[in-house]
């Protein structure tokens, strides 16, 4: 599998995309820089998405950076060895706090890989992580697409690429996530480029960075 290694990749994806739909032309152009979003892959990268569900990108910076202050080194084994002091200071919310207790619960006393994760085909992948307690198929997306490089996800339940792909292409509302998902249907193979313009896209509407962190 090819994997989103560079900006080189960005910009072959990015000019193979407007060839496929040329009505992404005006979106490349108002974007912007269409950054690589690249992070590690391991259990801080998919613990820092946990955190940054359903809160701003600078919400989301500064709880998983006073999360990672308290409890340094962050490994699995230390937050399962903390207390609810540790999760209250840092300002983590009690369902995230559950979530990541259930993802170290998996990497440090059954065995989960999430380095080796990133290696298999991104179907199997995500139902590995979507079966433990509180990750969804967001997570596991943007988990795959960031840390992984898998060049062809796509995450269509995320409001801002909604948002954005409202704004790009005129329509009246967001579109939910099945109507997204469909509409980047012919984008493949490089819907992972895809929706890091319509993040890059979104930032430029709002002002705002709108994608997760990575």
């Amino acid at each position: 599998m090819r994997r989103i290694e560079s900006l080189d990749d960005i910009a072959e994806g990015l000019a193979a995309l407007v060839s496929a739909d040329p009505r992404l032309a005006p979106v490349v152009a108002r974007a912007g820089e269409v950054p690589l979003r690249r992070t590690p892959s391991g259990f801080a990268s998919l613990a820092a998405i946990i955190v940054s569900q359903q809160v701003s990108r600078a919400s989301a910076d500064a709880i998983f950076g006073r999360l990672t202050r308290l409890l340094d080194p962050f490994t699995p084994q230390a937050l399962l060895e903390s207390g609810d002091a540790l999760f209250r200071e840092a300002g983590l919310s009690r369902p995230k706090q559950a979530t990541l207790l259930a993802i170290a619960a998996e990497v440090a006393g059954r065995g989960l890989d999430l380095d080796a994760l990133c290696g298999l085909d991104p179907a199997d992948a995500i139902a590995r992580l979507t079966a433990i307690r509180g990750v969804g198929p967001w997570t596991a997306e943007i988990y795959l697409l960031f840390s992984a490089g898998h060049p062809d996800i796509f995450p269509a339940g995320d409001l801002a690429l909604q948002v954005a792909a409202a704004e790009a292409f005129g329509l009246d509302a967001r579109p939910p996530a099945r109507q997204l998902y469909a509409m980047a249907e012919s984008w493949s193979p490089w819907r992972g480029v895809a929706a890091r313009l319509l993040w890059a896209y979104y930032r430029e509407l709002k002002g705002r960075e709108g994608a997760p962190p990575g």
